[in-house]
């Protein structure tokens, strides 16, 4: 076994007939003020399996697997092997614990997603961790944690999918940034996607689950925007396309036939309306679209 550290990056490579290296929750309570740290498995030669949080992740060779050291873990190696193991504070990754979590204990091949970046990264630093004064060390080592939490911003989202209900919380969180930036006329599944760290694939997938499409859930939601606040202003305020203007439709034209087909009316039309013809039915994020009635004669 052999051990080097490159700034902040402890990285150990390890040859050995087949062995298993455990993380107890003995061990974990032992070492309170040692910093958190975030582990990755880079298999040079032989199968890895890593266990954690009740996953099991099989690490083939030239595949890797990242690890939490704040929660107990095993790894297996059932036959002779080399790896190359690198910790660095989870602090420097920049992720939630919600996403370190999601993010342990998958495998990621030398084909899959950002795995051919990473794996060319880190096995040329093991071979060379001897090489770099401390200055470029410190860089390098800035750039590892940068790679881990982008692996963390990949995975995550993909063990969110597989696990029922996992996703709640990130529905919410979507939810709550399109309510927050609704005016903004360049808001979009791209966008949003990006403001998440998903990708937009995995975005429409989330919101299949909810029975609309992001950009359908968008326009709903600022349509009843518009709807609320021409009703509430009756014939005074700003003109009907300032309204539309100021909740993201900067098309009036657009604005209006997207208008007149939820509703039935145009903008003007609606705001026209006597009051108690209007009923505001289940407005805002829950989904229900607002509608207006004719009173009874």
């Amino acid at each position: 076994m052999e051990s080097r550290r490159v700034g902040c990056v402890r990285i150990s490579t390890l040859e050995a007939d087949a062995a298993r290296l455990s993380r107890t929750a003995e061990l974990i309570a032992g070492e309170a003020r040692c910093e958190p740290q975030v582990g990755v498995v880079v298999q040079v030669s032989g199968r890895a399996v890593l266990k954690q949080d009740g996953r099991r992740a099989e690490v083939p060779p030239g595949g890797l697997v990242l690890y939490d050291t704040e929660r107990p873990y095993t790894v297996d190696y059932p036959e002779r092997f080399r790896t190359h193991l690198f910790h660095v504070p989870s602090r420097l990754l920049s992720v939630t614990e919600r996403d370190l979590r999601d993010a342990s204990a998958t495998a990621v091949g030398p084909a899959d997603g950002c795995g051919p970046v990473l794996l060319a990264f880190l096995g040329g630093l093991a071979t060379s961790a001897h090489s770099y004064p401390a200055p470029v060390g410190d860089r390098l080592a800035g750039s590892v944690a940068d790679l881990f939490g982008a692996l963390v911003a990949e995975l995550a989202p993909a063990r969110a999918v597989e696990e029922p209900g996992a996703n709640a919380h990130l529905v919410r969180r979507v939810r709550e940034y399109i309510g927050r930036h609704l005016s903004d006329p360049e808001l979009s599944p791209e966008r949003i996607a990006r403001a998440h760290r998903i990708s937009v694939r995995y975005l429409h997938r989330l919101f299949e689950g909810e029975g609309v499409t992001v950009s359908r859930l968008v326009q709903r939601l600022r349509l009843d925007a518009c709807a609320r606040e021409l009703a509430r202003r009756g014939g005074f305020g700003p003109t009907v396309s300032a309204v539309g203007q100021r909740w993201g439709f900067v098309n009036p034209a657009h604005f209006s036939r997207t208008f007149r087909a939820a509703y039935g009316v145009s903008p003007r039309e609606w705001r026209s309306l006597p009051q108690d013809e209007v009923v505001m039915a289940g407005a805002g994020s829950g989904g229900a679209s607002l509608r207006y009635i004719t009173s009874p004669a």
